[in-house]
């Protein structure tokens, strides 16, 4: 039987560098081997002309239909304006319970907000919005701790002030699969 893994699919170009650095952080999260795909997905069905932006939900539903049943979890990673009917946009969204998420480092940039690059911000923020996207998937909702990585992030500057780490309260609701050692 092959071993349990986390796939991490890129649907665009995405650096290697920036690649390998969230899926470090995932490995040293969740206790589970990374797998990277590369993929293709005809965004054009997805995008809303009205909002000019792409359809959350949509694409969601998508890519769990296409979930590879040998991952664990996977989580889709654009570079597109997302938003969900009920909000302005999002930075990701993911089943709650369930083996998909997706991410978007559309509007995680300094520069969408005019401020000056930052390339060590920029990495981190997508990084956390990957492993907050698979605590979703793993089941935990929103958290309360504000330096949790679970918190809620209505702002990029809500992601700047959480850890990319998930708290010991969230972690202790984490199922069995996830094979931490909790010690005293």
């Amino acid at each position: 039987m092959a071993q349990q893994h986390i796939t991490l699919i890129s649907y665009g170009y995405f650096g290697k560098q920036l690649l390998e650095q969230i899926a470090e952080a995932v490995r040293q999260e969740f206790k589970f081997p990374v797998n990277f795909k590369e993929s293709h997905l005809d965004l054009s069905e997805f995008f809303d002309p009205g909002r000019r932006q792409y359809n959350g939900n949509k694409i969601l539903h998508k890519l769990d239909s296409l979930a590879m049943p040998d991952s664990l979890k996977t989580i889709g990673l654009f570079s597109v304006d997302l938003f969900i009917p009920i909000l302005t946009y999002i930075f990701g969204q993911a089943v709650l319970n369930g083996q998909t998420g997706i991410a978007s480092l559309y509007r995680l940039s300094n520069e969408r907000y005019g401020i000056e690059p930052d390339e060590k911000l920029l990495p981190e923020r997508f990084t956390k919005e990957v492993i907050h996207e698979l605590g979703h998937t793993f089941g935990l909702i929103h958290c309360m701790t504000p330096t949790c990585v679970m918190r809620s992030s209505t702002y990029v500057e809500d992601i700047d002030q959480k850890n990319r780490n998930i708290c010991h309260l969230c972690r202790e609701k984490l199922p069995p699969v996830i094979p931490y050692k909790i010690v005293g």
